[in-house]
C-alpha cells in the first residue's frame, strides 16, 4: 500500500497508522448482514468488523461465521479479523429499541493487482504485456495465491495442549 500511496499523491489514507485503505461506516441503526463474502477483497487479506451501538449480545447482533460453523457473542466495542472474501459471515437481527453499527477496514484485491501491475490495471497490462510478461504473471498469481495461503495459521503449528 505503501508504493500505492506514494506513487499517486492525490490518494490520502482515510487512517494515518491503518494497513487497511478502505473503510465502512453502517449507521444502522439496525445494521444487519445477510450472508456474504467480499469478493473483491484480497482473497487472504483480513477483514476488520468492530461492532458498536447498544443491544443485548444474547438476544442479537451475533456474528455468524457459516464456514466455520460458528455463532460469536460479540458485544458492542469488540473487533474480529477475518478473512472476508473467503469465508461467508452475517450477523443476526437485534430487539426491538436497540441500535447496532459497524465499521470495517479491508483492502481491495484489485490495489495488489494494480500495484504488482507497474500501477497499472490487469487490462490494461495484459493488452500491452509480451507473451513473456503475460507467462510470468500467470506465474506470479498461482504464487501469490500459495504465498497468501501460507500466511495462515495450521492446526499442526499450535501446541497440543494450548
Amino acid at each position: 500500500m505503501g508504493k500505492l500511496f506514494s506513487s499517486n499523491p492525490s490518494l490520502k489514507r482515510n487512517f494515518s497508522k491503518s494497513p487497511w485503505p478502505a473503510s465502512t461506516v453502517n449507521l444502522g441503526p439496525h445494521t444487519i448482514t445477510f450472508p456474504h463474502t467480499d469478493q473483491a477483497n484480497l482473497s487472504f487479506g483480513w477483514c476488520s468488523i468492530t461492532f458498536l451501538g447498544q443491544f443485548n449480545l444474547h438476544k442479537g447482533g451475533q456474528l455468524i461465521l457459516w464456514d466455520l460453523g460458528l455463532v460469536i457473542d460479540f458485544p458492542p466495542g469488540s473487533t474480529i479479523e477475518i478473512p472476508s472474501a473467503i469465508i461467508q459471515h452475517s450477523n443476526t437481527a437485534i430487539q426491538p429499541g436497540e441500535e447496532h453499527f459497524s465499521f470495517t477496514h479491508y483492502a481491495a484485491g484489485g490495489l495488489f493487482h494494480y500495484v504488482k501491475n507497474g500501477l497499472q490495471s490487469d487490462k490494461t497490462f495484459m493488452k500491452e504485456a509480451t507473451e513473456a510478461e503475460l507467462k510470468q504473471w500467470e506465474e506470479e498469481c498461482q504464487w501469490q495465491w500459495r504465498d497468501g495461503l501460507g500466511l495462515f495459521s495450521k492446526m499442526s503449528e499450535f501446541e497440543p495442549d494450548a
